[in-house]
């Protein structure tokens, strides 16, 4: 007997396969260069890759690890953010180990959210936001984001907010555009988050690569840091993005919240990577600011490349994508445009319009990934000025 029911959530039934999952399977089928999805073709640091072969040998995590995180990377997060950003958080009670950052958001949302709360995201957002808002029973207000600037209209967003907005979801440095909120921006938006008292979830996986413009934490501004939950993750920082491991860092009543459900995603994951990041988050600081400067040439690389390709080029202030427009290449559909490219041109990218509620903001916009080797990228924008 077949069942009547709907085979899908209708709340999820939207979403299907991701753009990453489609694009990165088309460049598989077709030899192409994949600059869509967000991954490094190098591995990160030698002695972080040692270390978690080190655990793996010596026994540390192959069983279940604690539910909250070893300890090691508890306190390596903990000493990371006081180290980087001045901000003290409690090992035992305020920090969070999950898989990934793409999990910290998820949990955030279920914990956090109750159904028809609304919550605001800069727009357009990376994808997983709008299937765990959907997953909470919430409702996703976006604030669009425009080019070429990409800078928040911050009395629209004042505006956005209503008697149901529970939760402002803020990604800085942005992804895809590559913006990196301002002091002053953020200090507008800590003014209003105490004054209407909402609780921010920010993700700042892109915290360590930022060109010329600083990050600050949401957190460290007046009245803050009990109302915002902070994540971020080793995947981008350290280029092993498999491993997944994330964390969150917040008040102990806001961790307990995100805990709670992230016990009934994962429970646990990563055990011997979590002890080999404790390890990557020691590393000294000329580890960072040359992991930073090398990304910084390859943005320039690929920006440079893609302007004489004929591209209009967004050069982005932070993440390690850049968010271009196609129009001048008398082309104006960015999923048509992504879907041809590799048969084209042989080079792989995902268009912006899927991180889009308002698809026409985004309908032309295409983004690259650079997070590559120089010599890919070189080769990549070779292949794009056959277009």
């Amino acid at each position: 007997m077949t069942s009547s029911r709907p085979p899908l959530n209708r709340a999820l039934a939207e979403f299907g396969t991701t753009i990453f999952a489609e694009m990165s399977a088309l460049a598989t089928r077709t030899g192409a260069i994949n600059l869509g999805q967000g991954f490094p073709d190098t591995d990160g640091p030698e002695e972080v890759r040692e270390a978690a072969v080190r655990a793996l040998r010596d026994g540390r995590g192959n069983q279940y690890p604690p539910g909250p995180g070893v300890p090691e990377l508890r306190r390596a997060v903990a000493e990371h953010q006081l180290r980087f950003h001045g901000l003290g958080y409690d090992p035992d009670t305020e920090v969070l180990v999950t898989a990934g950052a793409t999990e910290a958001i998820a949990a955030a949302m279920l914990g956090l959210l109750e159904p028809g709360d609304e919550v605001i995201a800069f727009e357009p957002f990376y994808d997983s936001y709008a299937a765990c808002i959907a997953m909470a029973g919430a409702r996703r207000v976006p604030l669009t984001l425009r080019a070429p600037s990409f800078r928040p209209d911050l009395d629209a967003l004042r505006e956005a907010v209503t008697p149901r907005t529970r939760l402002l979801l803020l990604n800085s440095p942005h992804n895809p555009t590559g913006m990196v909120l301002t002091r002053e921006e953020l200090a507008a938006i800590a003014e209003l988050a105490v004054e209407r008292d909402l609780i921010v979830v920010t993700d700042e996986v892109y915290e360590h690569l930022t060109y010329g413009t600083e990050h600050v934490p949401l957190a460290s501004f007046p009245g803050m840091r009990d109302r915002t939950v902070t994540i971020s993750s080793a995947g981008k920082t350290f280029s092993f993005t498999g491993w997944k491991v994330g964390w969150v860092t917040a008040a102990p009543t806001l961790v307990s919240a995100v805990r709670a459900a992230k016990q009934y995603l994962t429970y646990v994951s990563a055990g011997p990577f979590q002890y080999a990041v404790a390890e990557a988050l020691a590393l000294p600081d000329a580890y960072f600011r040359d992991f930073r400067e090398d990304l910084r040439r390859k943005r320039d690389l690929l920006s440079d490349g893609l302007e004489e390709a004929g591209f209009r080029v967004f050069r982005p202030e932070g993440t390690y994508f850049v968010t271009t427009d196609i129009r001048p290449l008398d082309e104006k559909d960015g999923l048509a445009f992504c879907r041809a490219l590799p048969e084209r041109c042989g080079v792989v990218a995902v268009p912006n319009v899927i991180f889009y509620d308002n698809a026409e903001e985004g309908r032309s916009l295409v983004r690259f990934a650079f997070c590559k080797r120089e010599d890919v990228l070189r080769e990549s924008v070779e292949r794009l000025r056959r277009l």
